[in-house]
C-alpha cells in the first residue's frame, strides 16, 4: 500500500509518481485536516454541489486508465462532506475517458443537521466501510471524514479477511496507517534531523502489510529522500498523545511498537497490540467565530521598545471597540545591522471581532492615519484589509452506534456498518519505569537538538509536541532531563497551562500534550505558528546543561 497525498494541496504529481515507481496494491489520499473542513464547508455553503477535493478529481483525470491498467485501487477521503457527489463525479469522468472502474463511496459521518449554527460536524469513521466496499470488487472508495488511519485499516481487512475483534492485526495496520498518512513526512520531509538524505523531492511513503498486523515502511526504488527508524519514529510521534492511541476501531497501544531498521531505506513495524475502541466516535466540529484582521509594523533601529509602545498607545482608541486584540513583537533585529532588514523588528496585531466592520475599515484606517504622525521610519508589511472569517474547531463524542455508517457500493446497494461488538472505555496507562539515569558527568551547554529530535502537531486547540533520543545514552538522559517542568521553562507559552508527559520507552520518546495553546485551533488563527508545526524545533534550539558524553 502506498500514499499520494497527505493533504489537500499536496504535490499534483505524486499519484502519476507512485503508479509508475513500482509495484502497487492499493493507493490512499489523504486529504482532510480540521482546516480543510471548514474550508469544503464555506465552499458549499457556496454551491451546494461542492464540498469535496477538486484537486483529487483533476489528479484522476491523468491518472485514470493508468491506475486501471496497472489494477491499482485507489482509497481516499477526497470525498470530504461530499463523497456521493465526488463519486458521481468520478463515474462521469471514467465514463468520458473510456476507463471501466468501478467507485464506491462511504457514507454515515455527517452529523451537521444535529449541531445547529455548525458549518461542519463529522464523525471520525473508521475502516470497515472501506472494507466492504473492497470487498464488492470497488476500483476506487471515496469517503468522507474518516480517521486518516482508516484508509489502510480498511484495505488491510479487506485483503486478509479480519474481523473486527483482531485487534492486534488491526492495531498494527493503525500504526502503519499513521505512518503513511502525512506522505513525505516517512520519507525525510520535516524531519529534524534532514541533512542526513537527500529531500529535495522525496518520494511517497509504502507500507508492506503482513497478515498478522506486522508491517515495512519504504518507498519505491530510486526515489528521494530516505526511510529510517529516526523518521517513522518522527512520524509516530505526530499528532498523537499517550501510549493508547484510540480510534473507532480499535485501540493501538503505541508503547508496544518496535522499530527495526529492516536494509536501505526500510523499517520494520512489529509487536503493536490492539485493545477495543472507545464506546465513542470523535466528532469534529466547525464553526464560524467571526471575523479577524492583523497589520504588522515595522520598526527599524534604535528605540525599539519605545516605538512599540508608542504605537500601541495610538492605536488604543480604536482597539476598545474590538472584541479581542493581540500584539506581539517580534525581536528580529540585530545592533549594527549590514541591512535595514537585519536591522527592523516585528510588531504584529491581531484583532477578532463578531463584526466585520469593527475589525475591517475601522482597524485600516486607523494603522493607515499613522503613516506621518508616529515612529521614525513608520511603514507596514501591508495595509490591513477588510477582515476575514475565522473558524473555530471543537471535538464532540456520540455513542459508536448513533452514527449510521454506511458503505454505498459499485451497484448502489447500501450496507450498513455495525459498531463494535466490544468496546473499553479510554483510559490512561500507569507511567513505565523510567531507565537509570547517567551517572553525573560534565556538562557543556548546548541546543537540545544536538541529541534529541523532535516532531509537533496540533488536534484542535492542543498541540502535541513529541521527543525522542537518538541512542540508550540518550534516552536515559531525556527521560530524567526534560520533565513537565523542564518543558515549561523551555516553552514559556506552556507555563500556565495544562501540561502532560507520556513516556514511550520503546521509542525512546517523550509525548507532550499543551492544551489550549492554539485557541480555538488552526482556524482562529490564535498564534504565530497557528499548527505548531515549528513547536518541536523552537524546542530542540533551546539550551540545556547536556551531559559531554552525548555530545
Amino acid at each position: 500500500m502506498g500514499n499520494f497525498s497527505g493533504f489537500y494541496g499536496d504535490r499534483f504529481d505524486a499519484l502519476r509518481e507512485m503508479l509508475t515507481g513500482g509495484d502497487l496494491d492499493v493507493l490512499t489520499g489523504d486529504y482532510l485536516a480540521e482546516l480543510t473542513m471548514l474550508i469544503l464547508g464555506r465552499d458549499r455553503l457556496k454551491a451546494p454541489s461542492a464540498g469535496y477535493a477538486r484537486t483529487f478529481l483533476r489528479q484522476l483525470e491523468d491518472c485514470l486508465g493508468l491506475a486501471h491498467a496497472r489494477g491499482v485501487r485507489i482509497v481516499t477521503n477526497a470525498g470530504g462532506l461530499n463523497p456521493a457527489g465526488l463519486a458521481e463525479a468520478i463515474r462521469g469522468l471514467a465514463k468520458r475517458l473510456g476507463v471501466p472502474v468501478r467507485v464506491a463511496h462511504v457514507e454515515g459521518d455527517d452529523l451537521t443537521a444535529v449541531h445547529p449554527g455548525a458549518l461542519a460536524a463529522h464523525a471520525y469513521l473508521g475502516g470497515f466501510g472501506i472494507a466492504a466496499c473492497l470487498r464488492a470488487g470497488a476500483d476506487i472508495v471515496v469517503t468522507g471524514r474518516v480517521t486518516d488511519a482508516a484508509l489502510v485499516t480498511g484495505p488491510a481487512a479487506a485483503h486478509f479477511g479480519w474481523g473486527p475483534t483482531e485487534y492486534d492485526r488491526l492495531a498494527g495496520a493503525v500504526v502503519a496507517g499513521h505512518v503513511l498518512e502525512c506522505g513525505t513526512q516517512a520519507t525525510g520531509g520535516n524531519y529534524a534531523f534532514f541533512r542526513e538524505g537527500d529531500i529535495r523531492h522525496p518520494g511517497f511513503p509504502l507500507a508492506e502489510i503482513r497478515a498478522d498486523g506486522s508491517s515495512v515502511i519504504g518507498k519505491h526504488p530510486g526515489t528521494g529522500g530516505f526511510v529510517d527508524t529516526g523518521t517513522v519514529t518522527a512520524q509516530l510521534l505526530y499528532e498523537t498523545g499517550g501510549a493508547r492511541y484510540a480510534g473507532p476501531d480499535v485501540t493501538a497501544r503505541l508503547d508496544t511498537v518496535r522499530l527495526t531498521q529492516d536494509g536501505p531505506d526500510r523499517v520494520r513495524v512489529d509487536g503493536v497490540r490492539g485493545e477495543a475502541p472507545p464506546p465513542e466516535l470523535k466528532v469534529g466540529v466547525n464553526r464560524l467565530g467571526g471575523f479577524r484582521n492583523e497589520v504588522v509594523f515595522v520598526l527599524t533601529g534604535l528605540d525599539i521598545e519605545a516605538k512599540a509602545e508608542l504605537v500601541r498607545a495610538q492605536m488604543e482608541p480604536v482597539l476598545g471597540k474590538v472584541a479581542e486584540a493581540r500584539w506581539t513583537l517580534a525581536r528580529t533585529d540585530r545592533a549594527d545591522a549590514g541591512s535595514e532588514e537585519e536591522a527592523s523588528a516585528l510588531l504584529r496585531l491581531v484583532v477578532r471581532d463578531p463584526d466585520q466592520r469593527a475589525v475591517g475599515r475601522a482597524l485600516s484606517g486607523a494603522a493607515i492615519e499613522l503613516a506621518l504622525a508616529s515612529y521614525p521610519g513608520f511603514h507596514v508589511l501591508a495595509p490591513p484589509g477588510k477582515g476575514a472569517p475565522y473558524g473555530v474547531f471543537e471535538a464532540a463524542y456520540v455513542p459508536q452506534g448513533a452514527v449510521e455508517h454506511t458503505a454505498v457500493l459499485p451497484d448502489g446497494s447500501r450496507v450498513a456498518v455495525p459498531p463494535p461488538s466490544a468496546a473499553r472505555p479510554l483510559t490512561a496507562l500507569p507511567e513505565p519505569e523510567l531507565p537509570a539515569p547517567l551517572p553525573a558527568g560534565r556538562v557543556r551547554r548546548a541546543p537540545l537538538g544536538l541529541v534529541a529530535g523532535a516532531r509537533s502537531g496540533d488536534k484542535g486547540g492542543d498541540a502535541n509536541v513529541g521527543v525522542w533520543a537518538r541512542s540508550e545514552d540518550g534516552w536515559r538522559w531525556l527521560a530524567h532531563e526534560l520533565t513537565v517542568e523542564r518543558f515549561r521553562q523551555l516553552i514559556p507559552e506552556a507555563r500556565d497551562l495544562p501540561v502532560t508527559r507520556h513516556v514511550l520507552p520503546n521509542l525512546r520518546a517523550l509525548n507532550f500534550v499543551v492544551e489550549g495553546v492554539l485557541g480555538s485551533g488552526v482556524a482562529s488563527q490564535h498564534r504565530f505558528d497557528p499548527q505548531a508545526k515549528a513547536l518541536g524545533e523552537w524546542l530542540r534550539a533551546r539550551h540545556l546543561d547536556i551531559p559531554e558524553v552525548l555530545l
